[in-house]
């Protein structure tokens, strides 16, 4: 980057921030870098700026530490500050709480559902197993991968 890009960004800006066990873009605006985390998106980050209070526009790198713990302590209640239907995690089946899950958490919890629908053989489980389409989409078609298909020419 030019000195002079450094200058007006200033001293004190932090290039990479840590937020749930992921770096955090700071040189992007604030609700697009939280979106970097895994169990945020763009909805969810809007929340959280707005109940940490903090100008979802502004860039990342600008928070200053006590700013970074507002937004740290925001993103740890989101589950009881969030209504239910935001929250990614809803009737655990485990414990049959709502709740929301961030960052690494979010990719075990998904894996454990996977190898939970694989372990009782349910349809959804099968069609992870054998890689393909999960949702009822055109398997026929469409999404293919492997070697190709086409129409041939006539001769």
């Amino acid at each position: 980057m030019a000195k002079a890009a450094e200058k007006e960004l200033g001293d004190d800006f932090s290039y990479i921030i840590r937020m749930a066990d992921t770096d955090v873009d700071g040189l992007k605006k604030l609700q697009t870098a939280l979106t970097s985390v895994r169990g945020i998106g763009n909805r969810t980050a809007a929340m959280i700026c707005d109940a940490s209070g903090l100008d979802r526009n502004r860039l990342a790198g600008h928070m200053t530490s006590e700013e970074q713990d507002v937004l740290r302590s925001a993103i740890e209640e989101y589950s009881q500050t969030a209504p239910t239907w935001m929250l990614n995690r809803q009737r655990d089946p485990e414990s049959g709480e709502y709740f929301h899950v961030f960052g690494q958490d979010a990719k075990l919890t998904q894996e454990d559902d996977i190898s939970r629908l694989r372990a009782i053989k349910a349809y959804r489980g099968v069609r992870h197993a054998t890689g393909n389409k999960v949702r009822g989409q055109r398997g026929r078609s469409n999404g293919r991968s492997g070697l190709t298909l086409g129409v041939q020419r006539k001769k």
